[in-house]
């Protein structure tokens, strides 16, 4: 027979059980910075196999649309495309935090609109570039309930950081480990955001496995001296035997692709060696971080919010070592770039369960919005992100196929040997390109517009190393590479007005935009497309109105990006009369 202190007992649990379930889910978001995925760090994690593969579902096509950190993240916080956000760049004039400000967007993005929806809202680690020990209050990052921020130019130092709490002025961390430092930071804000009656959000954004970066300052004198990434001391022996992944593509024989990639010489030895090298450094680094995974679900269970608690788990970019002769470093549109990693676990999410639907950064404010039952904006640029059984089933054939990738400026490479075609060279080349991955049940494609408007065009269901760039300017030679000249002439036609949508898209014309060529609304996808009635559609659009440049330039000057205004299929009308 059960006791009174027994009854009261089970009331007491019961009552839990019952808050719990009434309120609002709370989420927790690690974002990692620079985590490849084609490179297999995620093998190497345990934890993140354990908690969220083994538990979640693992969104396999998962992209990011501009492989750089800044602006990436602020698609992230946005919904918004950085043709929209106007934020490209890593740096002034065209990106970090002075830009994001003179853009408006401290007001109105992912934390503001969470607190009007009633959550408290916690974030730790690095939020973007150029956010400084000099411009952090000017203003204050807003929408955090609590904020404990890395600072530059001290972010990537992985034993010499500087945070910024709150209002108070920035502390320097030095002699602690960053990654060590950020897991208690989170813990206890999960804590805190657990003990309130309102629910919450808390962003984690670990620098691993980054390169490190450490300031030297002598008078006036400042400089940056960069590095491999630096583990914790009790993981610097893991991994000793493991290389980069020889893949097909990995520092191969023949350059591969097109503009300042064609050009690169093949790595000698001691470059792969110290490649390599960086690699297993990078998998080290990523240890900390997945010791943090495991105490992030620790703390939640703890807590007894883990049944109510959506953990989200990606990139802000993905990388590349060695593939197609490429030092270390990320900003192309390679799939070790782009494709990054997504894993989500939580209620009512399929647990170990694998999709290759097509998501993108740009969904994810979207897909938090909709797992806390708030409204969507219609400025969004994305759209939520499936997460039942049924949701991602009915996705299939229902989700678009497309992501919209795009980049502005040069490119960077990392570790000792840096860009060698920028040796004896004020800059490194030009990088500024319009790209187009299309994920289809009968294809699988990647084309691409650089500024000096030379194209790619990659089947990767053929060749998913992207060895093999099908597209010439004039079409000569195709029928060696394709079944007709004439059926690639059709795809590369639709492709390019695809992509002349996606260039300039906003909100629901980013979502939906075969809409936009096709405002009869017969047309959703590539194979729709290629009926043989709009053949002449697209031969004209192509002709008259393809995506082009007239300038290679830092950031997004539209005068400099050829025509801005895609054409759209007249219906059944007289062929004369279309212009």
């Amino acid at each position: 027979m059960m006791t009174l202190f027994g009854m009261l007992q089970a009331l007491l649990i019961a009552a839990s059980v019952l808050a719990v379930s009434a309120k609002k889910p709370d989420v927790v978001f690690i974002l990692t910075d620079d985590q490849d995925l084609h490179m297999d760090s995620l093998s190497y994690m345990p934890n993140v196999q354990k908690h969220l593969i083994d538990q979640g579902t693992y969104y396999q096509k998962h992209y990011c649309t501009i492989a750089l950190c800044c602006p990436s993240r602020v698609s992230l916080l946005t919904g918004k495309a950085a043709h929209n956000t106007n934020v490209t760049d890593v740096e002034p004039p065209y990106g970090g935090y002075r830009q994001f400000i003179e853009q408006d967007l401290n007001q109105n993005y992912l934390p503001i609109w969470l607190q009007q929806s009633g959550y408290n809202t916690y974030y730790t680690g690095k939020l973007m570039n150029f956010h400084h020990v000099l411009n952090y209050n000017k203003p204050f990052p807003a929408g955090w309930t609590s904020s404990d921020f890395l600072l530059d130019p001290y972010t990537y130092s992985y034993l010499k950081s500087v945070w910024q709490r709150d209002q108070s002025p920035p502390k320097s961390a030095a002699g602690q480990y960053s990654t060590d430092l950020l897991a208690e930071k989170a813990y206890a804000y999960i804590e805190e955001g657990a003990r309130s009656d309102s629910p919450f959000f808390v962003a984690l954004a670990p620098i691993a496995p980054h390169a490190n970066v450490d300031v030297n300052i002598a008078g006036t004198n400042v400089s940056h001296t960069s590095g491999d990434p630096i583990p914790a001391e009790r993981h610097k022996s893991l991994f000793s035997d493991v290389v980069v992944p020889r893949t097909p593509n990995f520092n191969p024989d023949s350059p591969i692709g097109l503009s300042w990639i064609a050009q690169l010489p093949q790595q000698n030895q001691t470059e792969v060696d110290y490649n390599d090298e960086i690699y297993r450094n990078r998998l080290r680094a990523l240890q900390a971080v997945d010791e943090m995974v495991d105490g992030v679900f620790k703390k939640l269970e703890d807590l007894g919010i883990l049944e109510n608690t959506y953990v989200v788990y990606s990139s802000d970019n993905g990388f590349h070592i060695g593939q197609h002769r490429l030092q270390p470093g990320k900003r192309c549109g390679f799939e070790e770039d782009i494709n990054v990693p997504l894993i989500i676990r939580g209620p009512g999410v399929p647990q170990g369960e694998t999709t290759e639907i097509v998501t993108t950064h740009t969904d994810l404010a979207p897909t938090f919005f909709d797992m806390l039952g708030i409204d969507l904006r219609e400025d969004f640029d994305g759209m939520p992100i499936p997460l039942t059984r049924s949701g991602i089933e009915d996705a299939v054939s229902t989700r678009h196929e497309h992501v919209n990738v795009e980049h502005w400026g040069t490119v960077n490479s990392e570790g000792m040997y840096g860009n060698p075609l920028a040796a004896g060279t004020k800059q490194n080349p030009e990088n500024t390109y319009k790209a187009l991955r299309l994920v289809g049940k009968e294809y699988n494609l990647y084309y691409s517009v650089f500024c000096n408007n030379e194209h790619e065009l990659y089947n990767l269901t053929a060749d998913p190393y992207q060895m093999n760039n099908l597209f010439s300017s004039s079409f000569k030679d195709q029928e060696k590479r394709a079944n007709s000249t004439s059926d690639l002439k059709k795809i590369t036609h639709r492709l390019d007005a695809l992509l002349m949508v996606l260039k300039t898209c906003v909100a629901k014309d980013c979502i939906e935009p075969w809409a936009v060529l096709h405002p009869q609304g017969n047309v959703k996808n590539l194979d729709e497309a290629l009926d043989p009635k709009y053949d002449e559609f697209y031969e004209k659009s192509y002709e008259t109105n393809s995506v082009s440049f007239t300038k290679c330039e830092a950031g997004q000057i539209l005068s400099s990006e050829g025509s801005l205004e895609p054409l759209a299929y007249p219906g059944e009308v007289e062929w004369e009369d279309f212009s």
